[in-house]
């Protein structure tokens, strides 16, 4: 079983920077984390190859520190890491950045499933899993919890998952190669053993820039992106709160009073 697992490298909650000029993350020098949703993607990989053989390659689009991310996933397990970074890939967004991710699957080839974590905790939009699949004109099962089978027949291969929604759960089956976007509550994410560490050190990065993908230069970067990002600012501080006082009937009639004041 063949399985490509994208991750992004994201800025620490407690780092991040804007570039007024462009109104995109500075990356450069940052404190950065694998993304914390695709912990769970890498886990999962590894855990249906335990189960069921094959490989695991991990995928990141991002500048050239991008690399500690997937040494990071080396020493958990991965076989193959991809890097694939170009100055032309700056700014993209997430229709851009799922363009170029397919572009580099397709590159990679033989594979059974991709799967990607829910979302990038910098940009909580969850749209980027969904726009490699629509690109690779494969299925998706967003938000999976569970994989409850994967039948690798060569008559009928088909994966069945549990995918969570608002109201409780779903269970969807879909052909394979397919793509998933997976949740915490589908594992827990080991840690690194000392012979992983060691291997993530020695560990070759294949490095892919541009020119060594079949894509189509207008759909990259900032100016292959459909949206902009026009402005960036910090939202005011909240108005200082209060505190009622009086029994339920008076904190009702201030409370009243406060809103119509408000509205008017």
């Amino acid at each position: 079983m063949n399985i490509i697992v994208c991750i992004k490298q994201v800025p620490d909650t407690t780092d991040v920077r804007i570039d007024p000029e462009t109104n995109t993350l500075i990356r450069s020098g940052v404190a950065s984390i694998i993304n914390p949703f695709d912990m769970y993607a890498i886990e999962e990989a590894i855990r249906l190859k335990e189960k069921f053989g094959g490989r695991v390659t991990v995928l990141t689009m991002g500048p050239p520190q991008a690399e500690e991310a997937l040494r990071e996933a080396v020493s958990l397990g991965a076989d193959e890491v991809i890097l694939v970074s170009d100055r032309a890939f700056a700014g993209s967004d997430t229709w851009a950045t799922s363009y170029t991710l397919s572009r580099s699957i397709h590159k990679i080839g033989d594979y059974d499933l991709v799967i990607c974590g829910k979302q990038a905790i910098d940009g909580d939009t969850a749209q980027v899993g969904p726009g490699i699949s629509s690109h690779l004109d494969i299925p998706q099962i967003t938000y999976v919890k569970k994989i409850e089978e994967v039948n690798l027949g060569p008559e009928n291969k088909h994966m069945r998952a549990e995918r969570m929604t608002e109201e409780g759960y779903e269970i969807i089956e879909s052909p394979m190669p397919c793509l998933i976007t997976v949740v915490k509550e589908i594992n827990e994410p080991r840690l690194p053993s000392l012979k992983g560490k060691m291997r993530a050190k020695k560990a070759e990065i294949k490095k892919w820039e541009a020119k060594d993908l079949d894509l189509d230069p207008d759909l990259i970067g900032l100016n292959g992106s459909p949206t902009k990002v026009v402005k960036i600012f910090t939202p005011p501080p909240r108005k200082k709160g209060q505190i009622l006082e009086g029994d339920a009937a008076e904190i009702s009639q201030k409370l009243v009073g406060l809103l119509k004041n408000e509205v008017i």
